[in-house]
């Protein structure tokens, strides 16, 4: 066995580690700044919930769907619910559990976020990679959260919110983005 190839690989596995928790909470802390009235984790959970079936948004499946524990999720789904942005109500599969149901005031957060905010927060956090780096990052990802043998449930499908979004705003954003894009990648080169 060669322990110095073995040290240096362990090294870099933990340098690659240290590195994923740091962006992590520098993405999460530049997010909140994005959004409002949603931070980060509660934008993310209320798109995990739109992301599940109806009957099946119970805090086990949310927390699920995100990689998080119970525990945290439920302390977002509080907050949430202090901000009128979801309900709970009782489970019809399992009496024990509740579904967490968005409401109309949340879809309004949600929307607006998506279409005024998260548009500028990808453009610029991403500004110094083309498509393929992306794709190879998201792949790697994946790869890496399957690491315990699970799968990663993400968010791979659009969710379709009815009357919410004309062609007209899709069109709008996908233009600002765009443009977003350029001045940011102008932005670094100057």
């Amino acid at each position: 066995m060669d322990y110095g190839k073995e040290y240096d690989l362990l090294r870099t596995m933990e340098q690659v580690y240290s590195s994923i928790i740091t962006v992590s909470n520098k993405l999460q802390a530049t997010g909140n700044k994005y959004c409002s009235p949603l931070t980060s984790r509660q934008y993310m959970t209320i798109l995990a919930i739109l992301h599940l079936p109806e009957n099946e948004t119970t805090i086990v499946n949310i927390a699920n769907k995100l990689g998080a524990t119970k525990q945290n999720i439920t302390q977002v789904i509080e907050s949430l619910k202090k901000k009128e942005f979801v309900s709970i109500i009782p489970s019809i599969q399992d009496k024990r559990a509740i579904n967490v149901i968005v409401t109309k005031l949340g879809i309004e957060a949600m929307v607006n976020c998506g279409k005024n905010s998260i548009v500028d927060f990808m453009a610029e956090i991403f500004k110094d990679f083309n498509k393929e780096e992306l794709e190879i990052f998201w792949r790697m990802l994946i790869k890496l959260y399957s690491f315990d043998g699970v799968k990663m449930d993400g968010f791979e499908t659009d969710v379709q919110i009815p009357n919410t979004v004309s062609n007209e705003d899709i069109r709008r954003t996908i233009e600002r983005f765009s443009s977003r894009r350029k001045e940011a990648a102008n932005e670094t080169r100057t």
